[in-house]
């Protein structure tokens, strides 16, 4: 596309937008005649899809801003009416910047519509909004979220009641809205669109029942002491998750003080990923003055959970397959029926938990999207720290409940004598020791994650680790599973690789696995799988 093209288009979107800021932004490229800058910006539409949207906040159709969102909600509304007469939309916000100006924009539009809104009256975890979809039986649900992307992101995440019971869209409804979306970009600019304010704002009724809820599911405190650092990432979490901590009698949390108000710039961490390396430093540093027993983080939306734990070598992360094992045998100890799921990218011991409570196992393709609608399901994960330890209420990952059983579980222990490693070492000898780990390439240019996929699909390695590789395209699907785009690699010894573009960003994502019948040797395995893939990887980091 052409310079004069793209000021074109630049010219015609200023026109309709109705933000100061990504107004001024789009002018200063207009006038600097940045070429780059706008075709950025207008080469291409952010994709709606089964992650709803996601992306950097700027001006344009390929950022998240005004315009963009209005058209989204607008899309949405249409598809809500072709499917209902009288259809509904609870609209949740997390401390991102502009969560909240999106979803006050996505109640005015759908308002006009002549479509009941019920609009949060404050920033909120995502769980949230996923239980009141179900809890007050709307058609659908909104949060205004970026999960835990980088800080200039943000993004729109779409829940449907009825048969999806507050559980996220998967195809081919993404390409439904998709479309009517597209139609409302091509006739209407944003002052186009019929708004009202007659919504109607919600609050603390549905707080308290989703708090009724995750105590229940998490479970009162014991009373025996458990000391632990809590960060919320500079996100909603706090304000949630102290209060819960309150009614389950446990002590007060310690929160990291840097980090305990939602801040949409995350001043102190690069990436607002409890996964990252040094976003738990702070929690760390604390928790060693302290002298706690646990840390509990929550990513920006609270709807993952981290824990670490004091070892000899300082504070330690478990991963999110390691917690996972810890919450899925803590259910399925309790259990008589039902069905542990996770997605295939997370470890394979959750099929062992089942089998050895005499219950039912499901993987499936990654995303709760998936996950919560397994029928009969009473604990899914993944190990992208994400935890559903009540389906019956939150069809998503949750990590305000989860949080609450698992510092049960550690409170549990230390009166035991024990810590959560020790419990690890315990279920490692009842299940085999899996150990997991991660290489994710981080890009800006997305096609370099197409180029590699490509080339490994096209060219898979016979051996990794020194071992025979048997190569499986998951994009051909098979009996249990959905064509997905994956490369599957499975070695004699037990040890599996998966490569896969991330969902919700930039990254390509390799997930190794090793099990043994040690920990010492379940790390050394993963480690030469590490190097092997490292190696393969090379290329396209």
């Amino acid at each position: 596309m052409s310079l004069e093209e793209l000021k074109a288009k630049a010219l015609a979107w200023l026109e309709q937008d109705p933000d100061s800021e990504t107004r001024a932004e789009l002018q200063e490229l207009i006038n600097n005649d940045d070429l780059a800058g706008l075709e950025s910006r207008f080469h291409a539409r952010l994709d709606f899809g089964t992650a709803g949207l996601r992306g950097e906040l700027g001006a344009g159709p390929n950022r998240m801003n005004r315009v963009l969102v209005a058209q989204t909600a607008a899309g949405l509304g249409n598809f809500l009416l072709n499917q209902n007469s009288s259809p509904s939309v609870v609209i949740g916000f997390d401390g991102r910047v502009n969560s909240d100006v999106f979803a006050k924009d996505s109640a005015e539009v759908l308002t006009g519509m002549g479509i009941e809104v019920l609009l949060l009256d404050q920033m909120c975890p995502t769980p949230l909004v996923s239980f009141a979809t179900r809890a007050l039986k709307m058609s659908a649900g909104i949060m205004v979220t970026a999960s835990h992307n980088p800080p200039r992101d943000n993004g729109y995440k779409v829940y449907l009641g009825g048969d999806f019971n507050g559980s996220q869209i998967i195809s081919p409804v993404d390409n439904q809205i998709a479309d009517e979306i597209t139609k409302i970009a091509n006739t209407k600019n944003f002052d186009e669109l019929t708004k009202s304010e007659n919504y109607k704002i919600i609050g603390p009724e549905i707080r308290a029942a989703y708090l009724e809820s995750a105590l229940l599911a998490g479970g009162k405190s014991d009373g025996n002491p458990l000391k632990i650092v809590y960060t919320p990432m500079h996100g909603v979490g706090w304000a949630t998750i102290e209060p819960l901590f309150e009614s389950s009698g446990s002590e007060e949390l310690i929160p990291v003080p840097e980090q305990i108000s939602p801040d949409g710039n995350f001043p102190t961490v690069a990436f607002p990923n409890p996964e990252e390396h040094g976003a738990l430093d702070l929690a760390m540093a604390l928790a060693a003055k302290e002298n706690a027993d646990l840390i509990i983080a929550n990513d920006p939306d609270a709807d993952r959970v981290a824990l670490a734990l004091p070892t000899a070598n300082g504070w330690k992360r478990l991963t999110g397959d390691q917690v996972g094992l810890i919450l899925a045998d803590e259910i399925a100890s309790k259990a008589t029926s039902g069905v542990l799921a996770c997605s295939i990218v997370s470890s394979s011991a959750l099929a062992k938990v089942a089998n050895h409570y005499g219950l039912e196992f499901k993987a499936t393709l990654t995303g709760f999207k998936w996950i919560s609608k397994i029928p009969n399901l009473i604990f899914g994960y993944e190990e992208a720290l994400g935890y559903c330890i009540d389906p019956e209420h939150v069809a998503d990952k949750d990590g305000i409940s989860a949080a609450l059983m698992l510092a049960n579980i550690a409170r549990r222990e230390k009166a035991n004598g024990r810590t959560l490693l020790d419990l690890l070492d315990e279920l490692g000898q009842r299940y085999g020791f899996y150990a997991t780990g991660q290489i994710s390439i981080r890009v800006s240019d997305l096609s370099i994650i197409g180029k590699a996929m490509h080339s490994i699909r096209t060219n898979p390695p016979q051996t990794l680790a020194g071992l025979p590789a048997v190569f499986t395209d998951m994009n051909l699907g098979s009996a249990e599973l959905m064509p997905t785009d994956g490369l599957r690699f499975d070695l004699a010894d037990g040890r599996r690789v998966i490569i896969r573009p991330s969902g919700t960003e930039p990254k390509l994502k390799c997930y190794l696995e090793a099990v043994a019948a040690s920990k010492e040797e379940a790390q050394a395995l993963l480690g030469s799988l590490e190097q092997s893939c490292r190696e393969l990887l090379a290329d396209f980091s």
